[in-house]
């Protein structure tokens, strides 16, 4: 037994170092990504329905959608953590190093879906009644590299619902306004995920783990993400013109275009070193833009608190 057996046996024993892993597993700073879509349409229903902010209803949402992301993460981390172990990228992940265990990663994954069904059950009885649609993909994504070379487009599905599930917490009713703004979040997080699997492609291919870079290639790849982020930058323009939005959306599109054509400056086939840049740094600028934009167009346009 190695000298480091016994400290890695009493951080995980230690209730304060097992939440601490637990939240590095799930990298909750990422829920920023989502997080400012679900927002905008949000905010967006509430400005329809009464033109006021209901605090509440906010907070709600994003205790939802903290939790079930969380969720997500947890399930993916737990499901691939024998992949995780033969790629050196994730090979420090902390159920690969023994940081946390497995039926720790439960506790917390089995915590945070009841958390976000209670947020669901308080906000009305569809969104509780349509929450497990929500866990379905989030389960299925981790799988679906182990059957298609397209988890990407699982990955999507999953993220395109915060938007629509925010509107439906709002509103307790179905709008087509927020399934727009969800396919823009979808094919989004789609694109930027193949992004991301590029640095993957020699570690796939060897263990047989399915991606569309892995498939096709990473000129092909990126080349797909092009394209998903110029779908996406079409229906933000569709939502905009279906909320009638003025003019601070506009500009705040603008500054997300710009955002998607810096993003696919600095990533190439035989260069991505700079691809962390790419995947955090400017999709964490493109929600909160956005969102800032979309607040203060609707601020002008009368949304009160």
């Amino acid at each position: 037994m190695s000298a480091t057996t016994p400290d890695l046996f009493e951080s995980e024993h230690r209730p304060d170092s097992r939440v601490r892993a637990f939240l590095r597993l799930v990298m909750i700073e990422h829920s920023v990504f989502a997080l400012p879509f679900a927002y905008i349409a949000a905010l967006t229903a509430m400005f329809r329905r009464d033109g006021q902010v209901h605090w509440l209803d906010l907070l709600l949402i994003t205790v939802a959608m903290v939790g079930l992301r969380t969720f997500a993460m947890a399930c993916n981390r737990i499901i691939d953590r024998e992949i995780d172990a033969r790629n050196p990228r994730t090979a420090q992940r902390e159920l690969v190093t023994g940081a946390l265990s497995v039926r720790s990663a439960w506790t917390g994954a089995l915590v945070a879906v009841v958390v976000f069904l209670g947020a669901a059950a308080l906000l009305n009885p569809l969104c509780l009644a349509l929450a497990p649609v929500a866990v379905v993909p989030m389960v299925v994504y981790p799988y679906g590299k182990r059957f298609t070379h397209f988890p990407h487009a699982i990955l999507g599905v999953a993220q395109a619902m915060g938007p629509i599930g925010a509107w439906l917490a709002v509103t307790g009713s179905w709008s087509w306004d927020a399934v727009i703004l969800g396919l823009a979040v979808g094919v989004w997080i789609g694109g930027f995920d193949l992004i991301f699997g590029c640095q993957d492609v020699a570690a796939d291919r060897a263990h047989g783990v399915r991606s569309v870079p892995a498939r096709f290639g990473i000129p092909a790849a990126l080349y797909g993400a092009r394209v998903c982020h110029a779908v996406t930058t079409g229906l933000l323009v569709w939502y905009g013109l279906a909320t009638h939005a003025g003019a601070f959306w506009w500009v705040g599109l603008a500054v997300v275009a710009g955002a998607f054509l810096y993003e696919h400056s600095i990533v190439k086939p035989h260069d991505l070193s700079r691809l962390n840049r790419a995947f955090f740094t400017v999709n964490g600028v493109i929600g909160i833009t956005l969102f800032v934009f979309a607040l203060c167009d609707l601020i002008e346009r009368g949304l009160g608190a």
